[in-house]
């Protein structure tokens, strides 16, 4: 089975305000956050969307 268009992880810094059956990484620090997006983008295949200051996602398109 193929996977496609899913998100597949998000990374916070507000953990309350992300929902869902996707893996919730939370992070201390906007630094933190970003260096954890962009681990999360080459080990997961995906791509890092940044949606606000406190929230990435990790997609496959």
């Amino acid at each position: 089975m193929k996977m496609e268009k899913a998100i597949l992880a998000s990374v916070t810094t507000q953990e309350g305000k992300v929902h869902g059956s996707a893996a919730v990484f939370k992070c201390e620090t906007k630094e933190e956050m970003e260096a954890i997006a962009a681990n999360l983008e080459a080990i997961l295949d995906g791509i890092a969307h940044a949606l606000s200051d406190q929230l990435y996602i990790i997609v496959k398109h």
